[in-house]
């Protein structure tokens, strides 16, 4: 069961695709869009996190970061950042092996993977909005640009 909207989001520290650790905690103050996605280089995954580079990153406010999670090794999260120009985070929830993942509800045990959960987690740390697609089903950007006007 995916974390609760209401709740205070479970803090985690994963490496990002340069090595370097970031902590969800550091983020407070700032409303954190925190998207899980099954794998990088995949067709859905691909189209999703290029809609948040062109159309989200570019227009949302300051107070707003976005940390992207799959299971994949920093290793890869490098490449594909680096053939994409990501520049946001992304963090990998590699070993142990989907643990963040489990911990927010969204780990597919069957597959070893993320399935699409996004929680949109306010400056104090609880969870104001959420939610979880099937693998293949990509989520609508547009969405968590009206829920952050709302907070």
């Amino acid at each position: 069961m995916a974390v609760e909207v209401g709740s205070p989001a479970p803090d985690f520290e994963l490496k990002d695709q340069h090595g370097t650790p970031v902590k969800l905690s550091d983020h407070r103050g700032k409303k954190v869009v925190l998207i899980f996605y099954p794998l990088a280089f995949s067709g859905v995954c691909h189209g999703e996190l290029c809609a948040l580079r062109d159309e989200f990153i570019a227009t949302a406010p300051e107070d707003v970061q976005v940390l992207t999670v799959s299971v994949d090794s920093v290793f890869t999260h490098r490449a594909w950042a680096d053939q994409e120009g990501y520049t946001f985070p992304l963090l990998s929830d590699f070993w142990p092996h989907g643990q963040v993942a489990q911990t927010y509800g969204v780990f597919d045990e069957e597959k070893g993977l993320a399935t699409r959960g996004t929680f949109i987690i306010d400056g104090d740390g609880i969870v104001r909005w959420s939610v979880v697609n099937p693998i293949p089903e990509a989520r609508d950007i547009a969405e968590y640009q009206k829920v952050l006007a709302e907070l």
